[in-house]
């Protein structure tokens, strides 16, 4: 057969004939090419950066623009984050924008059904139901509900009004349910929220520890960076350890799994190896760290009233290693499944001073009921080993939001945080009183409710008025038809913005639609730190508006115009400016408009015109103390605390009735609950519907082949879908997973609503469901 040119495949029928397919499902989208191969699909596209609005990676895209529509897309090569290389949502992320059933016009819900109204309406509508719902209940039955996809100026001027202005700290995003417990482990061991290191560790790194993290599917371009380094370094090792195989255990050198819950026993282990065998950095641990321990027998909780507050108590070295005594690798074999030798393996890798190593995980670690304590435990690994905050040695929290990093965490969207600070401080309530200029009293000094809490209390009727923006949170709430049910009830009433109908929508009682991404300008923060900013390159459909202009919109008829005084045209550039004062210190600079518009990403702290890529490290941060290793300056003494935190229990675990594990998560070609990228043509049909992975011995002791139907069943619902046997990933005996992504089937119905007390993050990878052919 004779190899056809370029230029005939893309003429090719096959070829011709799959353009027609989506360009069919996607009108006025057109797929065009460059027979000169030097990236520009034809002299009227104008291209335009931007990046990636899936996942927290930061991928640099760019967007061809013509005649006002978004046409191609292409990887940045001078984006430092990607380098020219996307995803398949990457590559298809514009179709993403013209779904046939966008939402162009708002709706307010009257005798039980939606009704189309002008925008206008629907706002005073808004404002009006606020006033009287504050003036009937108080001030803290109003709240509201964003994301990790918020942008940072959606995020800020949200704060701004429910805390500042009418004043309430009745403010959280979804990323409490994917990255809280990794702010809560950054802080509680470094006194500072997010990573020291940066992307650039993968380049400097031979040893890639994956802690319950399918890094081919979740951040499959950072994979692939990993892959070309172990192909230009014959040295590199990925270690994949899990709770299921999975396309990244394909990929590595070593895959080991342990059972639900034990990484914690495991971690101790790979101390107390590094103790015994003389591998600890004892110079490096008795100038850079202290020891400390908390609360234990913690709980989970699932009760509405649970309350709980840490302590950290002083503790020793030697306090430390006694504790450790307890967690030989013998010892924790028989708890995790993982074999005494590979526990000695993994502490080996750490303890090599010829290795540079990088832990990465994302929600394997931080969707558990022990998250801050699992990610406390990893960092105590790289402390005790000094392999921390310079290039190639690293802990490395990933997320899965665009701005889970820049929005939530910096700016601070938690019911406990301000912009910079906490609410509990007097000192940062003053800060933000003075900058938002409102009154100091205006902020009350006591959080209200964390995600799971705050959909508590609108069951409960505390929480009477809810405004969710850029999430969906009834697909991917734990314990789902609970709150589902309390979002129903008389008295209730719940504003959506949002793109598309989703499950969410289905239960407003009003509707406001959302420009999305590229049609509204704005800046997202990414995993490492790095701000992003995005100029608006199209015009959104019909009404719809940005979630920071709906907000602004609504604070003015409240009454808080000196607080919002901007123009449409420059209240991104305004909002930014007075959004960096609380951040004007070498400790979190952030960059200026000016840099943020020229560059495809500056990473704080921004200091001198330059991004700090290794924090604490005073070769590269100019906030650390000169003349020492590293300056641990988020803690008073300038030292990291290492945690004495036992294996506790899950909150719940397979038992005669409940046999099973369920496990949940995401596939490549779908990101969250697939409200975006099951409308987009190509990523649909390659994984059109969710199902359930099922053990090949599990299935033929229960009679279940590939594509039967499957019912799964919890204590608190059950629902089918068909079996997926050696399709994806091939979960152990005794365990089931099935991704989120599909709105026809709401895992997480089943999915039980425990949380790791300190952060308050669900657990969505571990409870107990029982299987049966259907």
């Amino acid at each position: 057969m004779s190899k056809l040119s370029r230029r005939d495949f893309l003429k090719s029928a096959a070829v011709q004939s799959a353009i027609a397919a989506a360009t069919s499902m996607m009108p006025g989208v057109s797929f065009a090419w460059d027979d000169s191969r030097k990236g520009q699909a034809s002299t009227d596209i104008a291209w335009k950066k931007a990046p990636c609005r899936f996942c927290g990676t930061g991928c640099g895209l760019l967007i061809g623009i013509a005649k006002g529509r978004a046409v191609a897309v292409k990887g940045d090569p001078q984006a430092e984050v990607n380098k020219g290389t996307l995803c398949v949502k990457g590559y298809h992320s514009i179709q993403a924008l013209y779904g046939k059933d966008r939402l162009r016009k708002a709706y307010i819900r009257k005798d039980g059904k939606l009704q189309e109204v002008p925008m206008k309406d629907a706002l005073d509508f808004i404002a009006a139901k606020m006033k009287s719902t504050i003036q009937e209940s108080g001030k803290d039955s109003v709240a509201v509900y964003g994301s990790g996809q918020w942008t940072i100026p959606d995020g800020y001027v949200a704060s701004k009004l429910f805390k500042g202005c009418i004043g309430t700290n009745n403010v959280e995003a979804n990323a409490r349910l994917c990255m809280a417990s990794a702010v809560t482990g950054f802080l509680t061991t470094f006194g500072l929220d997010e990573p020291m290191g940066c992307y650039a560790d993968i380049e400097h790194a031979d040893t890639f520890v994956l802690w319950g993290n399918n890094m081919s599917e979740m951040h499959p371009v950072l994979f692939s960076r990993i892959l070309e380094r172990k192909r230009t370094h014959s040295n590199t090792l990925i270690i994949d350890f899990a709770t299921r195989r999975t396309r990244t255990s394909v990929a590595a050198d070593k895959s080991i799994l342990f059972t639900p819950q034990t990484d914690l026993a495991v971690a101790n282990a790979i101390c107390y190896e590094l103790f015994r065998t003389g591998k600890v950095n004892e110079a490096f641990v008795r100038d850079h760290c202290t020891f400390k321990k908390g609360k234990t027998n913690i709980g989970y909780g699932t009760e509405d009233t649970f309350k709980f507050k840490d302590k950290a108590e002083a503790s020793s070295l030697e306090e430390y290693k006694t504790f450790l005594a307890d967690y030989t690798p013998e010892k924790v074999s028989a708890l995790s499944g993982v074999s005494a030798d590979d526990i000695r393996y993994m502490a080996s890798l750490f303890g090599d001073p010829q290795r540079n190593v990088v832990s990465f995980w994302c929600m394997g670690m931080n969707q558990h009921t022990r998250g801050t304590w699992i990610n406390n435990l990893v960092y105590n690994i790289h402390l005790l080993v000094g392999k921390i905050s310079k290039p190639g040695n690293s802990p490395f929290s990933l997320t899965g939001q665009p701005s889970a990093c820049g929005t939530v965490r910096e700016v601070g969207t938690l019911t406990h945080k301000l912009p910079k600070g906490v609410v509990m401080r007097e000192k940062d309530r003053r800060r933000a009183a003075r900058i938002w200029q409102v009154p100091y009293e205006n902020i009350p000094s006591k959080p209200t409710y964390h995600t799971v809490d705050m959909f508590r209390a609108l069951d409960r009727g505390e929480v009477k008025f809810l405004w969710i923006q850029v999430t969906n949170p009834m697909v991917t709430m734990p314990n789902l038809q609970r709150y589902r049910d309390g979002a129903k009830k008389e008295g209730r009433f719940v504003v959506v913005s949002d793109v598309y109908p989703t499950p969410t929508t289905s239960i407003a009682d009003v509707i406001l639609p959302a420009a999305m991404w590229i049609e509204r300008e704005g800046m997202y923060g990414n995993s490492e730190r790095r701000t992003q900013h995005f100029e608006q390159l199209l015009q959104p459909p019909g009404e719809a508006m940005s979630d920071t202009w709906q907000l602004i919109e609504v604070a003015r008829r409240l009454g808080f115009s000196k607080q919002f005084p901007w123009s449409e045209k420059e209240h991104i550039e305004k909002i930014w400016n007075e959004y960096i004062q609380f951040h004007d210190t070498p400790k979190h600079r952030m960059a200026p408009y000016e840099t943020l518009k020229a560059e495809p990403g500056v990473v704080w702290p921004y200091v001198n015109g330059k991004s700090t890529l290794w924090r604490y490290n005073p070769t590269y941060d100019p906030a650390a103390r000169k003349g020492q290793a590293v300056d641990f300056y988020g803690k008073p003494e300038g030292k990291a605390w290492i945690w004495l935190r036992p294996y506790e229990a899950p909150a719940e675990s397979p038992n005669a009735e409940y046999p099973f594990w369920l496990n949940t998560g995401r596939v490549i070609e779908h990101w969250h609950t697939g409200s975006m990228t099951r409308r987009i043509p190509t990523l649909h049909q390659a994984m059109p519907e969710a199902y359930v992975e099922v053990n090949p011995r599990d299935a033929k002791r229960l009679g279940i082949r590939h594509g039967d139907n499957v019912k799964i069943t919890s204590r608190r619902g059950s629902i089918v879908m068909k079996a997926a046997i050696l399709f994806r990933g091939n979960p152990p005996q005794g365990q089931v997973f099935v991704p989120f992504f599909d709105e026809n089937y709401l895992i997480n119905e089943l999915t039980l609503d425990a949380y790791c007390p300190i952060s308050k993050q669900p657990d969505y990878k571990k409870c107990a469901v029982k299987i049966e052919k259907a």
